[in-house]
């Protein structure tokens, strides 16, 4: 298929290694098109609901659409970045990049992720 069209009942959640008081939504998986390479999902993170410190595998965008999350990224070395990311701000880092995210706010923050694979070599 060249294109999907996701309506939002057809969104399914699931249990993201990792992660702790959020709830995860699919909207896209890689299979969905010929290309293969994109996921994309909409969290849902609860006040002191975040990410454990840690890497993958993937390229990856992290768009707050509601809240704020506290971010943590490359502790330790000359790349650190402590900062707290707010509705309309973005973050993209490579695969491999070590991260995390916490939301410290005390309302819910809609966080929409998009998960890149790198080219099979």
């Amino acid at each position: 298929m060249s294109y999907k069209i996701t309506r939002r009942n057809e969104a399914y959640t699931y249990t993201a290694p990792g992660h702790f008081d959020v709830r995860t939504t699919r909207l896209h998986d890689p299979q969905d098109v010929n290309s293969g390479m994109v996921t994309m999902g909409l969290s849902h993170f609860l006040p002191g609901g975040g990410t454990e410190y840690g890497a993958n595998d993937k390229e990856s965008i992290y768009y707050i659409i509601e809240g704020q999350m506290y971010l943590e990224c490359e502790v330790g070395t000359p790349n650190e970045i402590k900062t707290t990311l707010y509705a309309g701000d973005s973050f993209h880092c490579g695969p491999g990049t070590k991260k995390s995210v916490l939301n410290t706010g005390t309302t819910s923050t809609q966080m929409l992720v998009v998960l890149v694979k790198p080219p099979e070599a």
